[in-house]
């Protein structure tokens, strides 16, 4: 074989391997992020029905009941 064309081979060879590992990195960091915003998402939906109760019961809490202890 032509070694330049052997070269050009070994390159492009190595060239791959690197885009390889990169797109492999690229998507576990995907991945990673994805399950971030699955959690994000469902904490923020814990958050805006905690925040719909507080409104629906008035904002108030059981102990906004009971009488004043001057009583």
């Amino acid at each position: 074989m032509d070694p330049a064309l052997e070269l050009r081979l070994t390159d492009l060879e190595s060239r791959v391997a690197h885009h390889e590992r990169m797109a492999e990195e690229m998507s576990q960091v995907i991945f990673q992020q994805g399950q971030m915003i699955d959690r994000m998402t469902a904490q923020l939906r814990r958050l805006r029905d905690q925040l719909a109760d507080a409104e629906f019961s008035g904002g108030r809490s059981p102990q906004d009941d009971r009488p004043p202890p001057h009583y």
